[in-house]
């Protein structure tokens, strides 16, 4: 398959009074065209700033990107001046980001805000705009979209909004979809139907997709590859069905350990990760999952693994090999 991006070697920091947050440490992967690429891990792994710097929408100071390339269709962003990457931005690559109520201006009605990009993009009148605004509303699924053109975001619930947030990304037909846990504060039935949409979308559409999230459940459902985070690094890269299949690091073990089965006995209790991501600030010489792994050895505290192959498409950063949930 064609690759659509590829960062190589992201390094990102940002220079705070305390020192210097290590948050993103050397990340490379490579997003084909119309597949999607999940990035797991927990809140405060470095999941969002990998991809806020791809649109180079990292707030310098504090944030620098210290090193690494980000190609997108064979050209460097991190190398373009604003106003090329201002082009990009929206047209080419869009974002979905978390929380749709902080993200969607909540004095400008939804129908302006779509109008909007759709108006700098492509340089269209306001009412072929318009017609496009309301085409995109009913394409995402918002009933009567040409009466609620002219509502508020207040006046929209929590997944309804996300629709809207779906359809300002979709509104230049980007190549690539950024969605930056869009789920997270919806109900497991709207996550549902928010994923089902953009697999349709995409499907539609063919663009490529990233979706960062801490669930493994959603990746299951929408991702063809996926990277595992931890401390700015990623300690494990597979296809889904490997990653799901045969886990061999022990910090995503543990993450699908914690996820609820439907096989599980009544009162069986969900197994939890003990302690929390290290300090960026002061990170540890080995490994940095180390101190809340089962399966750590006297090596995993003197040198971090670096990520190499483990098997046919399957790369992970461990000295320890885990089968089946023991070390081998």
């Amino acid at each position: 398959m064609e690759a659509l991006l590829e960062v190589r070697d992201l390094k990102v920091q940002f220079h705070t009074l305390e020192g210097i947050v290590q948050a993103v440490n050397g990340v490379s992967f490579v997003v084909e065209k119309g597949k999607t690429l999940g990035i797991v891990g927990e809140s405060g792994c470095g999941k969002s700033v990998t991809v806020l710097s791809v649109m180079r929408l990292i707030p310098e100071p504090p944030g620098k990107i210290s090193s690494g390339e980000v190609l997108f269709e064979d050209k460097d962003l991190l190398k373009m001046e604003k106003d090329a990457i201002q082009e990009i931005r929206g047209q080419k690559i869009a974002m979905i980001f978390q929380d749709p109520m902080t993200s969607l201006n909540p004095v400008l009605t939804i129908g302006k805000q779509i109008s909007e990009a759709i108006i700098i993009h492509k340089n269209v009148s306001k009412d072929e705009a318009y017609k496009q605004a309301v085409n995109l509303l009913e394409l995402v699924g918002i009933p009567q979209a040409e009466a609620r053109y002219n509502d508020y975001p207040h006046q929209f619930s929590g997944g309804m909004r996300q629709r809207v947030m779906i359809a300002m990304g979709l509104s230049c037909n980007p190549s690539l979809l950024i969605a930056d846990e869009p789920t997270t504060a919806l109900d497991v039935t709207i996550q549902a139907q928010i994923v089902e949409l953009t697999k349709n979308l995409q499907s539609k559409f063919g663009m490529s997709v990233i979706w960062i999230t801490h669930d493994l459940g959603v990746v299951a459902e929408i991702a063809d590859r996926v990277i595992v985070m931890y401390a700015g690094y990623i300690v494990e890269e597979a296809d889904v069905f490997k990653i799901f299949e045969n886990p061999v690091h022990p910090y995503t073990l543990s993450l699908l350990k914690s996820l609820p089965r439907v096989d599980s006995r009544r009162y069986e209790r969900l197994a939890i990760i003990a302690g929390s991501p290290p300090d960026c600030i002061h990170m540890p010489t080995g490994c940095p999952f180390m101190p809340r792994c089962g399966y750590a050895i006297d090596r995993c505290g003197v040198e971090n693994p670096q990520l190499l192959n483990v098997g046919e498409d399957h790369k992970a950063a461990c000295w320890v090999e885990v089968k089946n949930g023991r070390a081998e």
